[in-house]
C-alpha cells in the first residue's frame, strides 16, 4: 500500500497558530522534509516532535523527488513543511506534489498560515478578488517593466519582497503606480513587532526611512486595484480615443492625452498605446 504525502503548514512566527492536526500529523509520519532542518528543529522541540527530519529545498528538490517518490511507494508516509507558512506558496515543493500526483500518491494538505491571506485579512483592501505573484525581479528595469503590466488591475495584486530590496521596489511603485493608489505593507506578521500599514506610496516611503529598523523583516505589499465600474468606462473611452490619437502624434504623446481624458494611468495608457 502506497505511503501518503501529507503538505503541513506551520507557524510563520507566532508558534501558537499550528493547529492540533499539523502537530499530530508530524508526529505520526515516518519522515519530515524541512526546508532548513536546524531552523525546524525549533518547532519540533517545542511541540515534543521526533520524527526525522531530511532537508529539502529549492537546490534539491528535483534530485531529491525520484527517491521520495520511491520511498512513498514503498508505504512510507512523508510530510513536507517550508520554514514558515503553507508550503509551495513561493517555497519548494510543487516539482514533487506534481509528480506524487502523477503516480497516484495520495497528496493530503493540512491547512494553516500563510502570509499573503494573513495581510490581506487586515488589510482594509478588497478582499473578494485578488492575485498572488510571488517576488519581484530584483533588478530596477525589469520590475518597473513587470510593475507596469500590472497598472490596470482591478483586483488587489500582492507581492512578497525581501528588506533589501523593500525601500528601491516602493519608490519604483510610486512611479509606476503614482501618488494616489493606495498600499498596504505588512511585515513581521504574528510576531512581536508586527506591522501592518495602508496607506498612499509616499507615506509609506517616509516610513521605511524615517527609521532603518522599519526596513527589516519579510514584506508582504498588497496594492489597491482600480475601481471597477470607472475601470470598465474609461477602458472603453481609452479603446475609442488612443487609436485616433496614435494617428495624430506619437505613442508618448498619444498616452499622455488619454490619461488627463480617460483618468487612467499614464503608464497604462503608454503600453496599450505601444501594443497598437
Amino acid at each position: 500500500m502506497n505511503g501518503k504525502l501529507f503538505i503541513v503548514a506551520t507557524p510563520i512566527g507566532n508558534l501558537s497558530d499550528i493547529t492540533y492536526r499539523a502537530i499530530e500529523t508530524l508526529k505520526n509520519v515516518d519522515i519530515v522534509l524541512a526546508e532548513d532542518t536546524r531552523h525546524s528543529k525549533k518547532l519540533f522541540s517545542n511541540f515534543e516532535i521526533s520524527t526525522p527530519l531530511k532537508a529539502f529545498h529549492e537546490h534539491n528538490e528535483r534530485e531529491k523527488t525520484e527517491a521520495i517518490i520511491s520511498e512513498l511507494n514503498s508505504g512510507i508516509s512523508i510530510a513536507l513543511i517550508s520554514d514558515a507558512g503553507t508550503p509551495l506558496i513561493s517555497d519548494p515543493g510543487y516539482f514533487l506534489v506534481s509528480h506524487a500526483k502523477k503516480e497516484g500518491i495520495k497528496v493530503i494538505p493540512i491547512p494553516g498560515p500563510t502570509a499573503i491571506i494573513t495581510a490581506l485579512s487586515a488589510s482594509g483592501l478588497a478582499s473578494n478578488s485578488f492575485s498572488f505573484f510571488g517576488f519581484l525581479p530584483s533588478k530596477k528595469t525589469a520590475r518597473i517593466k513587470y510593475l507596469q503590466n500590472k497598472t490596470g488591475a482591478n483586483e488587489t495584486i500582492i507581492f512578497y519582497e525581501s528588506p533589501k530590496r523593500i525601500l528601491a521596489t516602493l519608490t519604483d511603485m510610486l512611479e509606476v503606480f503614482g501618488s494616489d493608489r493606495k498600499v498596504c505593507l505588512a511585515k513581521e506578521l504574528t510576531k512581536a513587532f508586527e506591522t501592518i500599514r495602508t496607506d498612499k506610496i509616499e507615506y509609506l516611503i517616509e516610513y521605511l526611512t524615517s527609521d532603518l529598523a522599519h526596513q527589516k523583516g519579510e514584506f508582504v505589499i498588497l496594492i489597491s486595484p482600480i475601481d471597477k465600474i470607472d475601470l470598465v468606462d474609461a477602458e472603453n473611452q481609452l479603446g475609442k480615443i488612443l487609436p485616433i490619437l496614435c494617428a495624430e502624434m506619437g505613442a508618448s504623446k498619444a498616452a499622455k492625452l488619454a490619461s488627463k481624458i480617460t483618468g487612467i494611468d499614464k503608464k497604462h495608457c503608454y503600453n496599450k498605446a505601444i501594443d497598437l
